[in-house]
């Protein structure tokens, strides 16, 4: 008899006397009876407490422009069709590039390793994490442009904004490419020394537009 046969065979054991009709336990929904400006206000303490600048703005376009001021950002890679209004306040001294692969402009590992920042829309934010998701729809792109520069600006709007992972799971379609983002990417060594920009960018600015 195989490993497999006797560990499928002790699972088999162990469910024998479980009964397959009951209905499985559903938890407790506890943001359920939240107002929507609680959850907002949740998830952009959850966005902090992950080490990512929040910005809560009625003016994405000012509040966009004044980020890539801060952060002294001379060369900006965006989708092909990310908002043009977004990027309306953005001073003359910023190089936009824009990446549109379906056209023949995709721009290499290499060519986005040159750039300073990215500037991306949203799918979906959750409160209850702190996580932006991406599903690489409109204004998103591919997911190189938010895994490569340094810096990664993502406007969010409240709407968008839901309380717990099943609301996200809930709004998205699973055929589509995902990234989930808690933070600015961050990882650590055996003693737990953390490291700040080994699999994404290394600052992390939500915009979330009221």
């Amino acid at each position: 008899m195989s490993s497999r046969e006797v560990i499928l065979g002790r699972i088999r054991t162990a469910l024998a006397d479980v009964d397959a009709a009951r209905p499985a336990d559903t938890a407790a929904r506890v943001y359920a009876s939240q107002s929507v400006d609680d959850v907002v206000a949740h998830f952009c303490e959850m966005v902090a407490d992950y080490r990512a600048t929040v910005h809560r703005t009625t003016d994405a376009a000012t509040t966009v422009a004044a980020v890539l001021a801060d952060e002294v950002v001379s060369r900006l890679v965006v989708a092909s069709d990310l908002a043009a209004d977004l990027l309306a306040e953005v001073g003359a001294d910023v190089e936009v590039v824009v990446d549109d692969p379906g056209k023949g402009v995709g721009l290499s590992a290499r060519d986005l390793d040159t750039m300073d920042g990215v500037v991306t829309t949203a799918r979906v934010g959750i409160a209850a994490t702190g996580t932006v998701v991406l599903d690489h729809g409109t204004g998103q792109g591919r997911r190189a442009l938010t895994l490569v520069p340094d810096l990664h600006v993502c406007v969010v709007r409240v709407d968008q904004v839901v309380a717990d992972v099943p609301d996200a799971v809930a709004l998205l379609d699973p055929r589509r490419p995902q990234t989930w983002i808690s933070g600015p990417s961050a990882t650590s060594d055996i003693e737990l020394d953390r490291v700040e920009g080994v699999h994404g960018p290394r600052r992390l600015h939500v915009v979330v537009v009221d």
